[in-house]
């Protein structure tokens, strides 16, 4: 977890209100690793292991974000998961995507 929740963002104004992270090993459209927002845990963390739930797919970028929740959780729905990422992606068009 690069940026646990409660931290500042090293280049822009903005604290993040959940946690944000990415998957090691990977490589997103980006060329960096995939990226992650952990929606459900309140405290910052160091690293989580969770479950896919969705993608923001951007469709004005080349960053895709997965959206991990812990793995004994519901599905969380689309409205909610625009509410908890809204901070960063209110910048960017994006659809958010499900395997169903």
């Amino acid at each position: 977890m690069d940026r646990p929740i409660g931290t500042k963002h090293p280049k822009h104004d903005f604290i993040y209100p959940i946690n944000y992270g990415f998957i090691p090993n990977t490589i997103s459209g980006d060329g960096e690793e995939l990226d992650a927002y952990v929606i459900g845990p309140t405290v910052p963390l160091d690293e989580f292991t969770g479950r896919c739930c969705a993608i923001i797919h951007r469709t004005n970028d080349d960053d895709d974000k997965l959206i991990v929740i812990p793995k004994e959780q519901k599905d969380i729905d689309d409205a909610t998961i625009n509410k908890m990422t809204e901070f960063q992606e209110k910048w960017y068009k994006h659809i958010i995507i499900r395997n169903r």
